[in-house]
């Protein structure tokens, strides 16, 4: 595998009718980011950042790709384990 290769090392699929289908940890570039989640939305499926609830009741992004094209392939990764 390639040093910056994106590959989706766990994911965790949920059987249940919420909108919150699956969690998914992907390493990238050495290191393991845990906690992408997979929501099935208005417009179909698509994969939330890493995020957490603060103080404020509000909801932060704690990874956030630097450019469209990584959180392109991010979703890309994570949506395809999700559905094979």
């Amino acid at each position: 595998m390639e040093e910056n290769a994106i590959s989706v090392s766990r994911i965790f699929k949920l059987e249940s009718d919420s909108k919150l289908k699956a969690f998914a940890d992907v390493s990238f570039s050495g290191m393991v980011i845990k906690g992408f989640s997979v929501v099935d939305g208005e417009k179909g499926l698509f994969v939330s950042m890493p995020r957490h609830q603060g103080k404020d009741g509000k909801w932060y992004e704690t990874v956030t790709p630097s450019t469209k094209e990584l959180k392109q392939q991010l979703t890309q990764a994570v949506l395809e384990a999700y559905q094979s």
